[in-house]
């Protein structure tokens, strides 16, 4: 039941955020509503594998592939192309604490002369913060790849 309760709350600050990244962008309006739930789906997944103990990589991952099918059937249905949906869906998953803690670390680094622990803490959130953007990544394209080539001739 607490689960359930936290999955809500983070639906619909992910929603928001994915809304307003959404307007940034200047998607046209009809999508939007498209964009916000498409975050809301992309965090929530998240959230569910992390509890499932997944790690934050796969995680992220297999969420981003989800939004990444959902985007593309979206895409198909009202045709409008699948980044106007993907983009501001992706944005509630960013490492934004990992790569935050490695800007700070480096910092530190400058700051402070290159100790042993310091250099660890930023080698280990900066790979951190690369490992989930490539999860994003590679969670997005996959589902287009495999889906779109299934319609096109190999030749």
């Amino acid at each position: 039941m607490e689960l359930l309760i936290q999955l809500c709350v983070q639906a619909v600050f992910a929603a928001i955020a994915s809304l307003g990244f959404a307007m940034v962008f200047n998607v046209p309006k009809h999508t939007l509503k498209y964009c916000a739930f498409g975050g809301a789906i992309t965090y929530n997944f998240r959230t569910i594998f992390l509890e499932l103990d997944f790690g934050i990589e796969l995680a992220t991952f297999l969420a981003s592939a989800i939004i990444g099918v959902v985007a593309l059937y979206w895409s198909r249905k009202y045709k409008v192309p699948r980044p106007v949906y993907t983009v501001a869906s992706i944005i509630p998953v960013l490492p934004g604490t990992y790569a935050f803690n490695a800007m700070v670390t480096l910092i530190s680094i400058n700051r402070f002369g290159a100790k042993p622990e310091l250099v660890e803490l930023f080698i280990h959130d900066g790979l951190k913060s690369i490992s989930i953007l490539f999860a994003i990544t590679f969670g997005l394209v996959l589902p287009s790849l495999y889906f779109l080539r299934l319609n096109r001739p190999v030749i």
